[in-house]
Order: structure tokens, then C-alpha cells, then sequence
């Protein structure tokens, strides 16, 4: 967590649940993190959603308003969680702005394939921090808040596949075969 946020960000208050303190501060602070990056993941879907122009204009216009409704369901859940364990579930819009993973969204874009790489990008960056909380929440034996992160994790790969799709090319080979180029890495 960054500066702003960081006394916060591990705040807990008295509770009988059964997971010693010193893990619950630990998974309220990556849960917090999260938090931040999944309201700003959020955010940023919803502002190309807006601004979204182009041939692809409708399909993409409601493609991203689908998934930014997904990921509110996210942020919800996360913030719950954080509270759940006895935490201060940080989740102003400015609290999330200070500590999100994820960089600024490009201001200079319009077209639609412009904003699926973008999102692309995004939805990567935001696909390995989940990872990397499976594995700590696992690591800290936080099954619940383990699982909660494995089903984030399962729908942000599902959308990163259905945006990657609108930017892969594959090419026929001569003996069949399927050539993949892809205008990201």
C-alpha cells in the first residue's frame, strides 16, 4: 500500500473469528491492495467504455459495460472480505487512485482496438497480482480469502482471453496450419 493508505490499509478491530491477528493484517493489506486495483480496473473499463469509437463502436461499447458490471461484483466482494477479517476496507475512489497496481489509463486513444489493447494490458498486470495473492493467501493458510481470489482470477483470464481475441490474427500456413501473430506480446 502506498503511503496514503497504509496505517489503514492493516487496521483491525477486535473479533472472534479464528485467524490469528497477525495473518489477518496481512490479508487485509494485500486485500486492500486489491481492493485499489480492482476499483481502478473498474474505473478504467468504464472509461473506455465511454469512449469508445470505430467500426467495433456497439460490440465493444457493451462488451466493456458487461465486464465493468463483473468486476463492481469484484470490488464488492473484496471490500467485504477486508471487513470480514476485522479490517478498514479502504475503497474511496482516492484511496484507490493512491494504491492501485495498475497504470493510468492512455488519455490520447480512441479507436476500439486502441482501447482492447489497453484493457489487455491492464487485465494482465491485474491477472499476475491475483496470482501472486493465491499463492500468499495460501502461503498464510486463508483458505476463504484464497478461494475468493481463485474466482476473481478465473473471470479476469476468461475477459483477458475475450479481449485478447479482438487483437490475435491467425494466418492459414500452406500445410494447414495456423500461424499466430499478435499485435501485443
Amino acid at each position: 500500500m502506498g503511503d496514503t493508505n497504509g496505517k489503514l490499509a492493516s487496521r483491525l478491530y477486535p473479533s472472534h473469528i479464528d485467524i490469528p491477528a497477525n495473518v489477518r493484517s496481512q490479508v487485509v493489506t494485500l486485500l486492500n491492495q486489491s481492493l485499489a486495483a480492482t476499483a481502478d480496473l473498474k474505473s478504467q473499463v468504464k472509461q473506455a467504455h465511454w469512449n469508445v469509437k470505430g467500426t467495433d463502436f456497439y460490440q465493444l461499447h457493451e462488451m466493456f459495460d458487461e465486464i465493468a458490471a463483473e468486476i463492481e461484483e469484484y470490488v464488492d466482494m473484496v471490500a467485504e472480505r477486508v471487513t470480514a477479517l476485522a479490517g478498514y476496507a479502504c475503497g474511496t475512489v482516492r484511496m484507490a487512485a493512491a494504491d492501485s497496481i495498475l497504470p493510468e489509463y492512455p488519455t490520447d486513444i480512441l479507436s476500439g482496438m486502441e482501447h482492447v489493447t489497453a484493457l489487455v494490458e491492464r487485465f494482465a498486470a491485474y491477472g499476475k497480482h491475483l496470482r501472486e495473492a493465491i499463492d500468499k493467501t495460501d502461503e498464510l493458510n486463508d483458505q476463504d480469502t484464497n478461494d475468493l481470489y481463485v474466482e476473481i482470477s478465473r473471470t479476469i483470464d476468461k475477459r483477458l482471453w475475450f479481449l485478447e481475441a479482438h487483437i490475435q490474427v491467425s494466418e492459414v500456413k500452406a500445410d494447414g496450419g495456423i500461424k499466430q501473430k499478435a499485435s501485443v506480446n
